[in-house]
């Protein structure tokens, strides 16, 4: 089997964020896994490690916000969101960012467009949970293009990290 061609599926990359207040800090990660489920109610999915911090996050807050990565990210940017743990990082300390209604941060740059979402339904799914979540706000933010996981691989030479849901052993 050529695991690979799970490569050329199409998809993005995102930020999804969750306060779960009470003086616990915001977490965030970098993921490929955002996606539109319905649009009556409008729900999106996100699919997150069970031992990412956030995973944590978006369970003890029941809500997220899921911010489109766009082509003007450089390595830098990814890397603070997916290549560091929130557990022991503030990865909006420094940089610009902005609040949805939920109270969930988000990038306020290198992202073109975000939503933030009430969970509705938590699904285990092995290794992850994928949280789909009921639309409560959302924005547009920049014009530029939003970045695929094709473009973080060809263009800036990215890898997948052994958390990513798209990870196989043996082939980044």
């Amino acid at each position: 089997m050529d695991a690979s061609a799970l490569f050329k599926f199409s998809s993005g990359l995102y930020v999804v964020s969750a306060d779960p207040g009470a003086g616990e800090r915001a977490a965030a990660c970098l993921v490929n896994t955002g996606l539109q489920v319905t649009s009556a109610p409008l729900q999106v999915s996100v699919t997150v490690n069970k031992e990412n911090f956030t995973c944590g996050a978006i369970e003890r807050a029941g809500h997220f916000s899921l911010a489109v990565v766009d082509e003007s990210a450089d390595m830098l940017f990814v890397g603070r969101f997916g290549f560091r743990t929130s557990a022991d990082f503030d990865k909006y300390d420094g940089i610009a960012s902005a609040v949805a209604s939920t109270g969930d941060p988000y990038p306020a740059e290198h992202v073109c467009s975000y939503v933030a979402c009430n969970v509705v339904q938590t699904v285990d799914v092995g290794t992850h949970l994928t949280f789909v979540g009921e639309v409560v706000d959302a924005g547009n933010l920049s014009g530029v293009p939003p970045m695929t996981y094709a473009y973080y691989h060809t263009t800036l030479k990215g890898k997948t990290p052994p958390k990513a849901s798209s990870y196989v052993a043996g082939i980044s």
